[in-house]
């Protein structure tokens, strides 16, 4: 095979592997994962993200309060756990598609998504009678718009 040859077949497998590759690293993110010891369906939203391709590393916590206040997650937006991803705040169940999109789309002003209270239906919180739950946007002025309803 000559030296012209070998050359475009490397840059076609190239091509071929990169976008692979490239989709590989978004989907191993790192989320920093904030809870309390005592919730198991934290740890439940932690496996779903898991299984959804990000890298969970988990930190058990005596004061989410404080958390929260630091990564500017509303009071009324509150749920059980806190998450950061990518510079986002995750607050909630959160379903790992709709952080996907989030990672992708970067919607200008948003700082985090989240998913008030503990909704049954929702990643982490399983049910056989689920209920519809709203999906919030957040901006740093703790303003709020529904980013898809489940």
């Amino acid at each position: 095979m000559n030296k012209t040859r070998r050359s475009l077949l490397a840059a076609l497998t190239l091509t071929t592997l990169l976008p692979a590759a490239a989709q590989a690293q978004a989907a191993a993110r790192e989320l920093v994962l904030y809870k309390t010891a005592s919730c198991g369906c934290c740890g439940k939203w932690a496996e779903h993200m898991q299984r959804n391709g990000f890298r969970v590393v988990s930190h058990d916590v005596d004061n989410l309060a404080s958390i929260k206040v630091k990564h500017g997650v509303p009071p009324k937006l509150g749920s059980c756990h806190t998450a950061i991803v990518d510079g986002y705040v995750i607050e909630g169940h959160v379903p790992a598609d709709l952080v996907q999109r989030l990672l992708e789309t970067r919607p200008p002003g948003v700082i985090g998504l989240a998913v008030p209270g503990m909704p049954l239906g929702s990643p982490g919180m399983e049910s056989p009678t689920p209920q519809r739950y709203d999906v919030l946007t957040f901006d740093a002025k703790g303003g709020t718009r529904v980013y898809a309803t489940r």
